[in-house]
């Protein structure tokens, strides 16, 4: 059976592994990306490329009149990982964050959103474990999806008199080729320390490179998110939330939510020595 169009960013990660997953189900899958080699590998596997940057308005304009025959599910999962110390983020990275991540999701949403009215289906979003508790290097990655928290209770219930169903994937630590990506873009982007801070930025910033390098080798494999957005869109009664990690990351992660301020904070501290 062939279901209606699937748009899912497809370029690499956990959008390629879930571009792939819906292909093999039976979908007509639409992968957006942003350079014309993707597209090429993405139509060797039988996935139909749409050049898209989410913060384009005329690009999603015209990836939206490409699926004129409709539309049934929305993943959006572009996003980009900006993190490190936030005294030495730069503003204009922080911005670039959030006009990715939320603002970027919000615009594909809405870009699509005729669409599937029409058909009743589903938006996807992609979040993180990092909008359930931030941590620190990952203000401006926590910041942008804790904002997208926000954005999916409100269009769950804003968008259920039309009977489009919206869910929000929350991942833990996966291996895909963001860490190793967000590592050089953070050493090109950091300002330097301020005089006197040298060593105890000096340090995180050790920290963040173990961690980046660890999270890569030791991620959740993407197909295991895909299974969720899988099931996101072909549940009867799709979860609001779908929590994908480790089970000790899971544990950690609501134990964290649910401790003193003061508490929380000293536990978290441990992560930086």
């Amino acid at each position: 059976m062939r279901y209606s169009g699937q748009v899912a960013p497809g370029g690499s990660g956990i959008g390629r592994a879930t571009a792939r997953l819906l292909c093999q189900r039976g979908y007509r899958v639409y992968g957006g990306v942003r350079r014309e080699e993707e597209a090429e590998a993405l139509r060797a596997e039988g996935i139909t490329p749409l050049l898209l940057d989410v913060t384009r308005e005329e690009d999603l304009a015209r990836a939206r009149e490409a699926l004129q025959e409709g539309l049934y599910g929305l993943l959006a999962n572009a996003g980009v990982a900006v993190a490190g110390p936030l005294e030495l983020v730069p503003v204009a990275a922080f911005r670039e964050a959030l006009e990715v991540n939320v603002l970027g999701a919000f615009a594909t949403v809405k870009a699509f959103l005729p669409s599937l009215r029409q058909s009743r289906g589903r938006v996807v979003l992609m979040g993180s474990v990092s909008g359930l508790v931030a941590l620190p290097l990952m203000g401006p990655y926590a910041a942008s999806k804790f904002a997208l928290e926000a954005l999916a209770d409100a269009l769950r219930v804003e968008l259920s008199p039309f009977g489009v169903r919206v869910s929000l994937i929350e991942p833990g630590s996966v291996a895909t080729p963001i860490w190793e990506r967000s590592l050089k873009r953070a050493e090109a982007y950091l300002e330097p320390p301020p005089p006197g801070t040298e060593g105890v930025y000096g340090r995180y910033l050790e920290v963040a490179r173990r961690l980046a390098e660890r999270n890569a080798q030791r991620g959740l494999p993407p197909e295991r998110v895909a299974e969720a957005v899988l099931k996101a869109l072909e549940s009867p009664n799709p979860k609001a939330r779908y929590l994908v990690a480790h089970p000790a990351r899971i544990r950690e992660t609501l134990l964290l939510r649910l401790l003193p301020a003061p508490w929380r904070d000293r536990l978290i501290a441990r992560f930086l020595s």
